[in-house]
């Protein structure tokens, strides 16, 4: 792998009104340092052989390297009409997290899920079910608090993990199902 590292210079949103943001998303380096107020925003990211995207940014050849398209594992919602399908008639493991976007622990087990699903993936599925727009789910599964992890198997509900947890705790509860 090679990493790549870029300083650009980027003008501070007050200098801007609010329907200049998208034409200085496709300019070039130079015009945007050009502002006298700027804040300085440094990159680093790593490239491999896979499927890059890169932009180029000065004329100098240095670019920025993304590759999170390839790499990215989303956690999918399910709802009550998916619910049966995607969880209960699954033929492998299935971990749920139960939470909602107002809840701040739910927010820190997020990263934590998708680092799960791409650890797991052919082992395990991983969905997420929004207690706010499915509570008949919630409420069939006596969730009294969120975040709360579920493991199913064989629509069957093995174990329940509530609040926010080390990746180690959930691991292991997973461990246990595969």
């Amino acid at each position: 792998m090679a990493g790549v590292l870029e300083t650009l210079t980027v003008p501070r949103a007050s200098t801007f009104p609010a329907a200049t943001f998208a034409p200085i998303a496709s300019s070039s380096v130079r015009s945007l340092s050009s502002s006298r107020r700027s804040v300085k925003i440094q990159s680093s990211c790593m490239t491999s052989t896979r499927g890059l995207v890169s932009r180029r940014l000065s004329r100098r050849g240095s670019r920025i390297v993304c590759e999170a398209q390839d790499t990215a594992v989303e956690v999918a919602p399910v709802t009550d009409s998916t619910w049966q399908s995607l969880v209960l008639e699954s033929t492998s493991p299935v971990l749920v997290e139960f939470w909602a976007p107002w809840c701040g622990p739910c927010r820190i087990i997020h990263p934590v899920i998708d680092e799960l699903a791409k650890q797991y993936t052919g082992k395990l599925k991983c969905y997420k079910v929004d207690t706010d727009e499915s509570p008949s789910i919630a409420t069939r599964y006596g969730i009294r608090s969120i975040p709360t992890v579920m493991i199913f198997k064989d629509g069957e509900r093995k174990d329940a993990i509530i609040g926010a947890v080390p990746k180690s705790t959930l691991t292991t509860g997973i461990e246990k199902f595969l």
